[in-house]
């Protein structure tokens, strides 16, 4: 299979998802157009997976590829092919289907709870999880849900968590793919972002969360992605 990786910043972790990836042997196509807006061209990949950045599913005006990468993402689905977007990449898989996206409405950060919709329980990539699960989050933007997809999963600060739609088309606003290490590099990397989403992360914080919550994020994150690789 080959697989189109979209990468929208700097430091971009692959994490649970590359891992699945690899376990399956996927050919990885890898873009970077926040450096140089290079968007792979439609159909020339099994599946599509959008990673998530700093900027706004809105943010024409600093990245102008977004347009033409919401655009890609929702012909992609319509195709049959697999797509997948993670937290700016679902909101931007939201906006491609005409969604709203809602900008700074719904902050969320570290190890937070999900539950599952009765149609989550149901789904091929998220039944086999437990109803509620802890899984990390980074976001402070969220979005409606588009005509005719399948609410999959909510928190208590943004509805809007997952979403389905086609036979492999999947919005995840939170960050499945953050393992326990991927979470202690973003520590290393972007301290100052870190503490001014939640003050006392890194010293207080993040060392009792990921002894509890951590070992439970990790599993469900990679029964995730490896769920999703095998509808590819």
């Amino acid at each position: 299979m080959r697989v189109a990786i979209i990468e929208n910043t700097r430091v971009t972790h692959h994490g649970q998802v590359g891992i699945a990836l690899h376990e399956a042997a996927a050919t990885i196509d890898l873009y970077k157009p926040w450096a140089d807006s290079r968007l792979p061209e439609p159909g020339s990949f099994d599946a599509l997976v959008v990673f998530g950045g700093e900027q706004s599913a809105r943010d024409d005006h600093t990245h102008p590829y977004l347009p033409a990468l919401a655009d890609l993402m929702q012909q992609s689905g319509a195709s049959g092919h697999a797509v997948l977007g993670i937290c700016l990449g679902s909101q931007l898989l939201a906006r491609g289907l005409g969604a709203e996206n809602h900008l700074g409405t719904a902050k969320e950060f570290g190890w937070c709870d999900v539950t599952l919709t009765d149609a989550g329980q149901a789904d091929p990539v998220l039944s086999h999880l437990p109803r509620s699960f802890p899984i990390f989050q980074w976001h402070s933007d969220t979005f409606s849900l588009p005509d005719g997809a399948a609410h999959l999963a909510r928190s208590d600060i943004a509805t809007h968590q997952c979403f389905r739609l086609n036979r492999a088309t999947y919005a995840m606003q939170f960050h499945f793919e953050a393992s326990r290490a991927v979470v202690a590099d973003w520590n290393r990397q972007f301290p100052d972002a870190v503490e001014r989403n939640c003050p006392g992360w890194l010293e207080q914080q993040h060392p009792a969360n990921a002894a509890i919550a951590g070992p439970k994020a990790d599993a469900a994150g990679l029964a995730i992605a490896r769920a999703w690789v095998a509808l590819i």
